[in-house]
């Protein structure tokens, strides 16, 4: 379990961002402990993503403030770079380069940001392929892999980073039903490890095991945050009920 007495690796603070004059996040207050595993669910258009997205300054808040691991984000030029490089994102679509083998996909960033050799960034690159099940594939192409294969190499390169903190931006909605295990799998075991993670998903299954706390959002606020068992058998809000009575039957018909 995440230690309470340490201060929060992440702080989120009275966090306001506008897109021109659509409000997508409306004072936003949340603490991350190292360690701690959170699962952001909401509607679609309620602000999970965006937020998420916050948390490695890929969107600027207008209001309010984030600190990651000690560093103020919002104090931003230099602290953006130091707050990436502990941070890692996977997302929806893969965003790998199709003209680089898995391999290199994967020690690109470890050699230009950490100034790693080829031949140490190749040796942590294995490693990590090797921890996502696929090490064979490392001198294929992307197009030449599975989606499924594809987020797991996705999820390898970021954590060929070594990064402190794993950010997931629904990392399963653009798979197909059959390669959604596999990713989650991959998750889970992430957790287990004690990765402090935050996943924007709506596999409620996943959050029901591996999540400390799940956040529910909806138009750009948190309406309600509790520990998985909780917020599954008692949720406060009508809003919360709704989107799990909607959210749990579409996941029991499949």
């Amino acid at each position: 379990m995440p230690d309470d007495t340490v201060a929060p690796i992440i702080q989120i603070e009275a966090v306001d961002k506008w897109f021109g004059k659509f409000q997508a996040l409306s004072q936003i207050n949340l603490s991350v402990r190292a360690g701690e595993r959170i699962v952001v669910c909401g509607p679609s258009g309620s602000g999970k993503s965006t937020l998420i997205r916050c948390i490695n300054h890929l969107e600027k808040v207008q209001k309010g403030r984030i600190v990651v691991d000690g560093i103020d984000l919002t104090a931003g030029g230099h602290n953006v770079e130091s707050v990436r490089q502990e941070v890692g994102m996977v997302f929806q679509q893969f965003n790998l380069f199709p003209h680089l083998t898995i391999l290199q996909n994967c020690t690109l960033a470890p050699i230009h940001s950490r100034h790693l050799s080829q031949e140490e960034a190749e040796t942590i690159a294995m490693k990590y392929l090797k921890r996502v099940r696929i090490p064979e594939q490392a001198n294929k192409y992307p197009s030449q892999l599975s989606g499924g294969q594809q987020q797991r190499v996705a999820i390898a390169r970021a954590l060929c980073m070594t990064p402190k903190i794993m950010l997931f931006d629904e990392p399963t909605s653009a798979l197909d039903p059959e390669m959604v295990k596999e990713v989650l799998d991959t998750m889970i075991s992430l957790a287990e490890d004690g990765m402090t993670m935050l996943c924007v998903t709506h596999e409620m299954g996943f959050a029901r095991s591996v999540a400390d706390r799940v956040i529910f959002m909806a138009e750009g606020k948190i309406v309600e945050e509790a520990p998985p068992d909780r917020f599954f058998s008692n949720p406060q809000h009508e809003t919360t009920r709704n989107f799990l009575g909607q959210i749990l039957s579409s996941q029991q018909a499949h």
